[in-house]
């Protein structure tokens, strides 16, 4: 296997040469060595910067990718971690649904203004509070 330079693995990876620095100081990815100035990875490093980069969409925090590592670099994955965090989005998942009806009903509410819309102060009320509030049922016909 021959070694890859920073600048080839950030254009694979599709991250800035910064973040590996970043992602190599926190422990999550280790250089080679150097030539020069710039360092080196072993090509290895693609495939564990691909499942950095699916721990992040998946919302996982760098510490909490970085505790998947066992200290030789291979994947310890706790399947018990995963399935909570599948829980998580789950819930997500149903508060974006919410948010989403929300404002498809806010878009189309026939009251005079979105103000006068009871669903649509639902909506704010909830984003004040900060939660996503599923709203109540409400009678056939009514905004």
């Amino acid at each position: 296997m021959t070694d890859l330079d920073i600048a080839e693995v950030a254009q694979r990876a599709g991250v800035p040469a910064s973040t590996l620095r970043f992602y190599e100081e926190k422990g999550l990815i280790a250089s080679t060595g150097r030539r020069g100035l710039r360092r080196q990875y072993d090509s290895g490093v693609l495939e564990r910067l691909a499942l950095i980069a699916l721990g992040r969409t998946a919302g996982f925090s760098l510490d909490e990718i970085a505790r998947m590592f066992a200290p030789d670099g291979r994947p310890r994955i706790d399947r018990h971690v995963l399935s909570a965090k599948a829980d998580e989005l789950d819930s997500r998942i149903r508060e974006l649904g919410v948010l989403r009806d929300s404002l498809r009903h806010a878009a189309s509410c026939p009251a005079p203004s979105h103000m006068e819309c009871p669903s649509f102060r639902r909506l704010l009320a909830a984003a004040a509070s900060g939660t996503v509030a599923v709203p109540r049922k409400r009678a056939p016909g009514a905004p």
